[in-house]
């Protein structure tokens, strides 16, 4: 899931170096805190958090078909 989040942020970002995803494993679901340079955070939020609802679908569904639970924060 790591993996998957950092290629799709650094995609949409201005700063790809500057990404980082930190993984916290859980019980019951594994959280990944997502912090991007400050100029990049309402890209990676977008309007009305679109880009971040999406980004969590995505690593949803893929965490599902490996039967987990994942989410995605985006720190500062």
């Amino acid at each position: 899931m790591k993996e998957l989040v950092l290629l799709i942020a650094r995609a949409l970002v201005d700063s790809p170096e500057q990404v980082e995803v930190r993984e916290i494993a859980g019980e019951k679901a594994t959280v990944l805190e997502l912090k991007v340079a400050d100029g990049d955070r309402g890209k990676i939020i977008g309007k009305e958090g679109r880009i971040i609802k999406a980004i969590r679908i995505i690593v949803n569904s893929a965490s599902a078909k490996l039967n987990k639970r994942a989410t995605v924060e985006v720190i500062e």
